[in-house]
């Protein structure tokens, strides 16, 4: 043992490293040495070295805050709802959901159109959150206003729809959020 680690006479007195339970593998590892920096060791305006970016920490994808993530996830959930709703809709049941929707049988085209427009106004932001567009957090912001308002006028039917929209709302003005997508793109 005196040979691997340095006897009680060695200028090392240092333990050796790890054996583990069976003993090491007889392997000794090289001194590990800091990196040294570039220049001569001077350190650059930012507490980095000259010659680096001191932004290079935020290069790669950055992930959203979990406001975004669950918005984003309620916003394609109310898109695909609305794109079922649409595909029945161009069904023999089509006539029925536009009596319900509107009072009057034949407004089947209509019913689809607007089903249709509803669905991208949510789908589209939801999409596009996720790649930090600001525009899609506006939509939603818009989208969610417009749930609210339409919510209120349908009560107590709509506790659910009106829920969800302000849900939407909360998530989209917190401030991580907001945070989020002032930062660079």
């Amino acid at each position: 043992m005196s040979d691997q680690h340095g006897g009680p006479g060695s200028a090392d007195e240092r333990p050796g490293p790890y054996q583990g339970v069976f003993g090491s593998s007889g392997q000794q590892l090289p001194p590990q040495q800091p990196p040294q920096p570039p220049h001569g060791g001077q350190p650059g305006p930012y507490g980095g070295s000259f010659g680096q970016n001191p932004y290079a920490y935020q290069q790669g994808p950055v992930a959203p805050p979990k406001q975004v993530t669950i918005a984003s996830t309620i916003s394609y959930a109310l898109g695909a709802l609305c794109v079922l709703l649409g595909l029945f809709s161009l069904t023999s049941a089509g006539s029925e959901i536009a009596k319900t929707l509107t009072g009057d049988p034949s407004a089947k085209g209509l019913v689809v159109g607007v089903i249709l427009f509803t669905s991208i106004a949510y789908l589209l932001p939801a999409i596009f959150l996720r790649k930090r567009r600001r525009w899609a957090r506006t939509m939603l912001i818009v989208v969610a206003a417009l749930g609210i308002a339409g919510g209120i006028t349908a009560l107590p039917a709509s506790i659910l729809g009106l829920a969800l929209h302000a849900t939407l709302l909360y998530l989209m003005l917190q401030e991580p959020t907001r945070r989020w997508f002032q930062g660079p793109r």
